[in-house]
């Protein structure tokens, strides 16, 4: 293996997370089409390969049933993923995402690989954001 490509974190509707994910935290979309039974969303942060797909439970890699209980755990921030990124501004992005209104369950907090502070996108799943040493 070379590198990971894209990971996908489950969303309950996509435009609010492509609102969330552009607009508060400054994502930007790498594609956005109908894949068939789905939607194809990825966003990734600018300039970064790595993309991120916002998923859908649902068809082709769930049945309604599967789907609804994925539906059911990320509403109550257990059945979705987390997500961490890198900035040279801890406190800047802090500003930025609190004054969008983010969820914040973290203020930010000296850990042992830097500083970093942590929220919740709109369908609960946990994001992390930091200055980390050496990255």
């Amino acid at each position: 293996m070379t590198r990971n490509n894209i990971s996908s974190i489950f969303v309950l509707d996509q435009d609010e997370a492509l609102r969330f994910y552009t607009e508060v935290l400054g994502l930007e979309v790498e594609q956005d089409m109908d894949f068939g039974p789905m939607r194809w969303l990825t966003v990734r942060v600018p300039g970064d390969p790595k993309s991120i797909l916002l998923e859908k439970p649902g068809v082709p890699a769930h049945d309604e049933d599967t789907a609804e209980q994925i539906r059911a755990l990320v509403t109550k921030g257990a059945g979705g993923g987390w997500l961490a990124f890198t900035t040279d501004d801890v406190e800047g992005m802090f500003a930025q995402v609190t004054a969008a209104g983010a969820d914040v369950t973290q203020e930010i907090v000296e850990q042992p690989y830097g500083r970093d502070f942590a929220i919740r996108d709109p369908f609960g799943n946990h994001i992390r954001i930091g200055e980390v040493h050496g990255g």
